[in-house]
């Protein structure tokens, strides 16, 4: 008997699947048949996927919500759309765009629009991915600009780092037990007496 599956992805954990969710309980996809990411869509490298893909048997019935949701490669949604459709023998509806549904059209005429649509929305769907990735590019160089710090806070220097200092660089201590008394590696040592001098110059 053919089976009807369901497939969700989210980007992240925080990101909500209600939308995807009630929409393939609509098609009446039986619950223990919707599998689910929450990752990028950047690859098909997914353990549900997978599963999924590892569940389906020729003449099955594959629901997705929307064709950026299997994913967001322009050439891997066409690979990954062959193997389903071609290797596995199953069928796939895109809620969102009735055209991309393989049980209607299967003489040429109807795979071929259907090709040419899968082809404008997967590159579409990639698109939209490049622009996600240079928008954050570019707001966190505005944020950088501004003077706004990324990754963990600096950690604070320790009391005595600056008589420490002064002591190292009169000659008086080698650098190794400046490093010690300061209670860091050398290299660190060193890099910091790079930064306060820096910031000396500039005064």
């Amino acid at each position: 008997m053919n089976k009807e599956y369901g497939y969700i992805r989210v980007s992240s954990r925080e990101q909500n699947e209600d939308r995807q969710l009630i929409a393939l309980r609509e098609v009446s996809v039986p619950e223990q048949n919707i599998f689910m990411d929450k990752q990028s869509g950047k690859d098909f490298d997914r353990p549900q996927y997978k599963k999924l893909i590892r569940r389906l048997k020729p003449d099955d019935l594959l629901y997705v919500k929307s064709i950026d949701r299997l994913g967001r490669n322009y050439k891997e949604i066409q690979d990954q759309w062959r193997v389903l459709t071609k290797e596995k023998g199953v069928d796939i509806v895109v809620l969102d765009m009735p055209i991309l549904d393989t049980r209607r059209g299967k003489d040429l005429m109807g795979t071929f629009l259907s090709d040419i649509v899968l082809q404008v929305l997967s590159f579409v769907a990639e698109s939209e991915r490049s622009s996600i990735r240079q928008r954050q590019a570019e707001g966190i160089a505005a944020a950088k600009a501004k003077g706004v710090r990324f990754g963990r806070p600096a950690k604070p220097l320790p009391e005595n780092y600056l008589s420490v200092y002064r002591r190292w660089k009169a000659g008086a201590i080698t650098g190794t037990a400046a490093a010690a008394e300061c209670g860091m590696p050398l290299s660190t040592f060193r890099y910091q007496a790079k930064i306060y001098e820096k910031r000396l110059n500039k005064q």
